[in-house]
């Protein structure tokens, strides 16, 4: 896996040079309904950029914690990072995802995949707490996510202990998705902004490794524009995710916008041969996502950012991962329903 074929390399020159003009369908993977404030441009809006960017379906997520407004700072900060104020873990946020899901036009729900994210990843009771939502809206919950675990300077500010995906509580969660064949979406960062080393790597690789069963999406393979902010560009990151794709079937990767540059395109937006070779030979397991918090007028653009690099890809690869793959590892019986499908 670690040699890429020059005949290879040759072909991606040749396509960089003359592929055709190709129009995507997106299914966006990763997508927050609401912001760090639990607030949100509405359903309307969502509707009007999904439509214009064309975006066949979202992952409809909350966010899992609140930022606080501290009484001591005399204005309300605009994001988690606006201030030194903590957050707390906030279970409301699927009430608020529930509710805007159930306004939807029935015709349009089947675009929507609600991910219950509400829960403390410390806590050993959260398993008790995703049952009790699962069973007050059977049926409505499609995966679980994105949990909050390493997550920048975010770790810090939550109140409470750092989160790991390999702690206990998150063990009988992972317990409980396999049970329900629900994906788990997990923020777990590789590394700190500081270590150039996959300093994290097993918090991850043990929940692979121990829940064959579950299918977990990896949110932007563990990099953060803060890492990149430090470090720019992780210099291990390719082989360690092309060792993990080939030891864990069970791994997917959400390639959302702190992907696309250093590692899928250079700054010139040229797409990087080892990386269209990687995603080639796992046309599978690779999906897009805006990560658009609250807010969704940037999300034509984030998706269609990807272009490019989409289109150094064999078509059929392109397609998967611009929409079906998404679709792909929601649970069987949401699959067997969508519009389309046998």
């Amino acid at each position: 896996m670690h040699v890429i074929r020059s005949s290879f390399l040759l072909f991606i020159g040749l396509c960089w040079g003359g592929v055709d003009a190709r129009e995507y369908r997106y299914s966006d993977a990763h997508l927050h309904y609401v912001d760090f404030f639990q607030e949100s441009a509405g359903m309307d809006t969502l509707l009007a950029r999904m439509d214009e960017a064309g975006v066949d379906h979202v992952m409809f997520s909350g966010i899992p914690v609140a930022k606080k407004w501290h009484e001591n700072e005399p204005k309300r900060p605009r994001y988690y990072a606006g201030d030194d104020a903590a957050a707390y873990w906030y279970s409301a946020t699927d009430v608020l995802i529930a509710h805007a899901y159930k306004q939807l036009p029935a015709e349009q729900r089947h675009r929507f995949h609600p991910f219950l994210s509400g829960f403390n990843p410390n806590d050993k009771n959260s398993d008790a707490h995703i049952r009790r939502m699962l069973e007050l809206d059977p049926g409505l919950w499609q995966g679980i996510g994105e949990v909050f675990t390493r997550h920048d300077d975010l770790t810090s500010l939550i109140e409470g202990a750092t989160p790991r995906a390999n702690n206990e509580a998150m063990t009988r969660v992972y317990h409980l998705a396999a049970e329900y064949d629900l994906p788990v979406m997990l923020h777990s960062n590789i590394t700190s902004k500081r270590e150039r080393n996959p300093l994290y790597l097993q918090e991850i690789e043990e929940p692979l490794r121990n829940h064959p069963h579950v299918r977990f999406i990896w949110a932007h393979a563990g990099t953060s524009m803060e890492i990149h902010r430090h470090q720019e560009k992780l210099d291990f990151l390719f082989d360690t995710l092309e060792r993990m794709l080939e030891s864990y079937p069970n791994l997917y990767v959400d390639l959302s916008w702190t992907m696309l540059r250093p590692y899928l395109t250079d700054d010139t937006g040229k797409p990087d041969a080892k990386w269209v070779h990687l995603v080639s030979s796992y046309p599978a397991r690779f999906m897009l996502g805006s990560d658009v918090v609250g807010r969704f007028d940037s999300m034509g653009e984030y998706m269609r950012g990807f272009d490019r690099f989409l289109d150094a890809l064999p078509e059929a690869v392109a397609r998967q991962v611009a929409r079906d793959n998404f679709l792909s590892i929601l649970p069987r019986r949401v699959q067997a329903e969508l519009p389309g499908q046998p």
